[in-house]
């Protein structure tokens, strides 16, 4: 089968498309002929072993044989069941996660009991991909860090991304009334996705306006904690998902050290988390999903042979929605 390997840290040209060993299924597992996948900003993250904290998970001069696969989102059907699986069967579409990567590739298996679901049937495939990694973000940081209670008001620093339009339409099915944050091409997009007032940041700075905010979800990451501060209500929450890579050693998390640090000395809360695949929390996204609560944005598809270009093109920054790989 095809798949996409790397083997060496760097930009994405070391990423190659290549002939591998259909997986194993074992009895607890199911063969998932992949339809669809999508990129995270994880994936450059190991591709290029930075910040050096993931050569910690990955290998220190080079990728370890194990971790040479990139993918953490998919979408397909059902090939083969291993004989104990008992909750899916051939022909069955899904879709889910993979902890230990690897859906950049024509096949992959997974356990039954993994992170991996019967699809919405009014979904794509595409639309499926596009799902795990940034809804799980966008949902753990609004109900568990960001405690949402129907009414809050809501702003997303980052809304037009992939994290930030599930963000807001998450953040509207559990009532809140949401502010987003975007430039002036995703205006429309970001209203269009349930957003009640929607600020172009290169015409308006949302740190100086008088509007307040019990919770306020920064993917962005590119305003200081004091700016981000002054925007909350005084017992408000602010919760980092992502921020600048800048440095090698802890990067987009060396805002989180500001936070902890600062956190105990003033009233409001501010909290950083790393999303935890689960298949509970899949269950309640395919829920809204059926529900059609949310709808998945989707920027750009690319085929399996280019998914190079899919990372370049996620890592510049300007991804509106999801970017997709099509398999």
């Amino acid at each position: 089968m095809k798949a996409i390997r790397y083997y060496r840290y760097g930009p994405p040209e070391v990423l190659k498309l290549t002939d591998v060993d259909l997986p194993g299924v074992n009895d607890d597992e199911v063969l998932v002929r992949v339809r669809a996948a999508s990129v995270n900003p994880l994936d450059w993250h190991f591709m290029r072993g930075t910040p050096y904290l993931v050569r910690i998970l990955a290998g220190l001069s080079r990728p370890r044989p194990s971790a040479t696969r990139l993918g953490a989102d998919m979408a397909g059907s059902v090939e083969a069941v291993g004989r104990n699986v008992t909750e899916f069967q051939p022909g069955d579409e899904v879709f889910g996660g993979l902890e230990d990567r690897g859906t950049l590739a024509e096949y992959i298996s997974i356990r039954q009991d993994g992170v991996v679901l019967k699809k919405p049937t009014d979904l794509t495939f595409e639309e499926a991909a596009s799902v795990p990694v940034a809804a799980f973000t966008a949902l753990q940081a609004l109900r568990d860090k960001g405690q949402i209670q129907p009414g809050h008001k809501v702003l997303i620093n980052g809304a037009a991304g992939g994290v930030g339009t599930f963000a807001v339409q998450i953040a509207k099915a559990f009532g809140a009334e949401v502010t987003g944050v975007c430039s002036t091409r995703n205006v429309q997009m970001v209203a269009s996705i349930g957003a009640e007032q929607v600020v172009d940041y290169t015409r308006e700075d949302f740190t100086e306006a008088r509007q307040r905010y019990d919770l306020l979800i920064d993917i962005a990451g590119n305003r200081s904690l004091a700016e981000t501060r002054r925007v909350l209500v005084p017992n408000g929450v602010l919760v980092g998902v992502g921020g600048p890579n800048k440095g090698y050693w802890i990067g987009p998390l060396t805002r989180s050290v500001g936070m902890a640090l600062l956190s105990p000395a003033v009233s409001q809360r501010m909290t950083f988390f790393l999303v935890y695949q689960n298949k509970n929390d899949l269950a309640v996204l395919r829920e809204f999903l059926e529900a059609g609560k949310v709808i998945p944005v989707i920027d750009r598809t690319y085929p399996l042979s280019d998914a190079a270009e899919a990372i370049r093109y996620l890592e510049n920054g300007h991804a509106s929605g999801k970017v997709v790989i099509t398999v």
